[in-house]
């Protein structure tokens, strides 16, 4: 029964990913796309991957799928014109041709791996418990592939710029968005109001526990942002400017903390986030409690997108 179930589950996330391919429609795309992250969220609880799931289904379908959302509603107005447009039999079969190179070649460098493949597996085995850290996830991202974290939150930071970079100069320094007003009565409102604190405490939860337990900074930023949006949507708080200096220090706060203790690690251990073996998990503590907050604040202001109004006195 669960095999076929899993065989389902498999046809199901092919058909969406071709689905995505060929849909002419932005926003059917879109929603495909959502559907997609969420099918793979059970696929990797399927695997155990609960961390790995978490995230898939707080980013992979959450986060990028509300951004994919609100760039579908602005290409509404061009989308009529776009589908008018065919290309040339010589332009698919070139986009085909090329598909299939890489597909080909990908397939062949996977082939071509020695048996065993090459692996640290059993050197992350053997040194993982002197971090301290009991979630072998959280352990691996933060000690063995901080680099990789380290520039994920960079890349995040610097995707914000991007969309600020986009701010007409006469907003530039006000604030995200458009300014919400609910009812303050209303449903909205009473929902924001039940559930944002309830939120709140889930995403210090999921954040909390993902040292040793599933969940961590990436997961728990994520429903904090969602709770912070809910909020501004029901028009019970304003986006800050972005002007504001607090904000940016807030922002920049988890990269700056992580790259300062990467230094130290020079110093006490001779290689850049190198940890001192006593110190281990109080450091990676300090880098997960500093990126929370940056986090939280970018997810958040991404999805806000840039400046649309100047920032009021």
């Amino acid at each position: 029964m669960i095999d076929l179930l899993n065989v389902g589950l498999v046809v199901l996330i092919v058909g969406l990913a071709v689905w995505i391919i060929f849909a002419r429609e932005t926003f059917s795309a879109v929603v495909a796309f959502i559907a997609y992250g969420l099918l793979l969220t059970l696929v990797w609880a399927q695997l155990n991957g609960i961390d790995v799931a978490l995230t898939e289904a707080a980013i992979g379908g959450g986060l990028t799928g509300a951004l994919l959302v609100g760039a579908a509603s602005r290409l509404r107005l061009t989308e009529n014109s776009a589908q008018a447009e065919q290309s040339g039999a010589a332009l698919k079969w070139l986009a085909a041709g090329v598909s299939g190179a890489v597909t080909s070649a990908l397939a062949v460098c996977v082939l071509a791996l020695p048996d065993p493949a090459p692996s640290l597996a059993q050197e992350v085995a053997a040194n993982i418990d002197r971090t301290g850290v009991g979630n072998p996830i959280t352990a691996v991202l933060l000690a063995f592939r901080a680099m990789d974290t380290l520039l994920e939150a960079i890349v995040l930071l610097f995707a914000l710029i991007g969309v600020w970079s986009l701010t007409p100069d006469r907003f530039w320094a006000g604030r995200p968005g458009i300014k919400q007003s609910a009812d303050p009565n209303g449903i909205l409102a009473y929902v924001a109001r039940v559930l944002a604190p309830l939120g709140i405490v889930v995403g210090v939860y999921i954040f909390w526990v993902g040292a040793d337990y599933p969940g961590g900074k990436f997961q728990g930023a994520t429903i904090l942002a969602a709770m912070w949006l809910l909020v501004m949507m029901a028009g019970l708080a304003d986006a800050p400017a972005i002007s504001r200096r607090t904000l940016r220090m807030a922002l920049v706060l988890g990269p700056v903390v992580f790259i300062a203790i990467g230094f130290l690690g020079v110093a006490s251990a001779g290689a850049f986030l190198a940890y001192p073996g006593e110190y281990a998990k109080p450091l990676i503590l300090v880098i997960e409690f500093a990126l929370m907050p940056s986090l939280t604040l970018i997810l958040g202001l991404l999805l806000l997108s840039a400046p649309q109004r100047a920032a009021e006195p």
